[in-house]
């Protein structure tokens, strides 16, 4: 079980990660780009994917995964934080922010 706190220390040791509240949620970004976001009451958090990423994840456990509100049609999965392993989660926070991170920051990154 994965907690908003523990969201929150693993987006930010992502480099240059930083949190901004908006739309009255914290959003985790690289520069202006967001790789998830959530409320800190929630219980959850959505995180951005792929349309294709979104599907396997859904399917392998549905428990744990769905379509994201308002930016799901863009493969964003909405994530039951109770229900997923710190771990897994900061594989998902990777993926994300590798998706939206600048080239040169990304390729100084080896997580």
């Amino acid at each position: 079980m994965a907690t908003f706190d523990e969201l929150t220390t693993l987006a930010l040791e992502l480099p240059q990660a930083h949190q901004e509240t908006t739309w009255e949620q914290q959003t985790f970004r690289v520069g202006r780009k967001i790789f998830a976001m959530g409320h800190p009451d929630s219980g959850q958090v959505s995180v951005k994917a792929t349309v294709p990423e979104q599907a396997e994840l859904i399917a392998a456990a549905p428990e744990v995964y769905s379509v994201a509100p308002y930016t799901g049609r863009f493969g964003w999965v909405r994530v039951r934080l109770a229900r997923v392993e710190p771990e897994e989660l900061r594989e998902l926070l990777a993926e994300a922010w590798r998706s939206v991170a600048p080239k040169r920051v990304r390729d100084g990154y080896q997580g």
